[in-house]
């Protein structure tokens, strides 16, 4: 067991301006608790990491909050104006514009995320404890996805006024706390949908996606089945769909459409994809990660696609121009 006085030390590295919260300290207590009696030498690393994340929560809480109110030659600036600022720029445009102590937090969720994966790794692969470290690392990813959500529907002309004023105000708000007020809704919705996705790898068949589509249906909750069935014969939502469900590229999807129809194959098997295609898929190889594996992969494949989609949306090319989470988390915002 660790001594009292290192359990103060461990609160006292980790609590911090910007703090875990209660369940995260306890997952961080146990675990350096199992690793001090287990391996000590990783304990002690795990614990400088911590001390390190310490430090740079303080050094951000230096930087003036974006709810304070200031006065800068004569003009004062508060959380209000940043949010009316926040509807005025491009996404493009906006990064100058943005407080400092927003692009300094979004490091901070990097290094959490640093922090727990190097939990993740020091602990036995079995321990009770993979499965809330693993969810902590997921609530960030989904964190830094609803940035990009919400940056998205502040340029949705489809979304008035007064929605987009709502939106940057809980986008301040997940700047400010490192919390995006609407996951306690959307968080467990999204961990489904990736479990769903690893029940089983994907069944390429005739690439039309329905048996994939009917396994998601029957293992996904209300909210999904509702965006589901409001959206799939929306081309955008198939397409998106369809690159979440087959790890591919809409391009790759389609090379591979193309080729069942010119040869009249049939179907195809996962093994065959990669001779089919003639060179190594567009997206990483990401099945088995949210359960087994390091779980920031679920973040780089939602990046991978989100970057694709974003190309597409400026070149005008056909596809999809978001991917499959945010069109979820549009849909739920613009719902609320």
């Amino acid at each position: 067991m660790i001594s009292s006085q290192k359990e103060e030390d461990i609160e006292d590295v980790i609590s911090s301006p910007l703090n875990l919260d209660e369940a995260e300290l306890s997952l961080v207590q146990e675990s350096l608790q199992w690793l001090e009696a287990e391996h000590p030498e990783d304990a002690e690393l795990a614990r400088r990491r911590f001390q390190d994340l310490h430090l740079l929560g303080r050094a951000i809480s230096r930087f003036p909050s974006v709810m304070e109110s200031q006065i800068i030659r004569g003009v004062e600036r508060n959380g209000k104006t940043l949010v009316a600022s926040l509807t005025q720029f491009s996404r493009s445009s906006r990064i100058l514009h943005t407080p400092s102590r927003v692009v300094a937090l979004r490091s901070y969720l990097v290094a959490k995320s640093h922090a727990f994966s190097l939990l993740c790794i020091l602990m036995d692969h079995n321990h009770p404890l993979q499965i809330g470290l693993k969810s902590v690392i997921f609530k960030i990813s989904c964190a830094l996805m609803a940035e990009d959500v919400y940056l998205a529907c502040l340029e949705n002309p489809l979304f008035s006024m007064e929605k987009k004023i709502r939106l940057a105000s809980d986008l301040v708000h997940l700047w400010e706390h490192g919390i995006d007020p609407r996951s306690v809704h959307h968080v467990p919705s999204l961990q489904a949908l990736w479990s769903a996705r690893e029940a089983s790898p994907p069944t390429f068949g005739t690439l039309d996606g329905s048996s994939e589509l009917v396994r998601l249906s029957m293992e996904l909750d209300d909210e999904w089945q509702d965006f589901l069935l409001h959206n799939l014969k929306n081309e955008e939502t198939k397409a998106a769909l369809e690159e979440f469900l087959f790890g591919l590229s809409y391009e790759e999807i389609q090379q591979l459409r193309n080729r069942l129809v010119k040869y009249g194959i049939c179907a195809i098997d996962y093994g065959e994809v990669r001779s089919y295609l003639g060179a190594e898929p567009a997206y990483g190889d990401y099945s088995g990660f949210f359960h087994n594996g390091d779980p920031r992969a679920i973040y780089d494949f939602y990046a991978e696609r989100r970057d694709a989609a974003q190309y597409r949306h400026r070149s005008k090319a056909p596809g999809p121009h978001k991917t499959l989470e945010e069109l979820y988390l549009m849909y739920r915002m613009f719902q609320e």
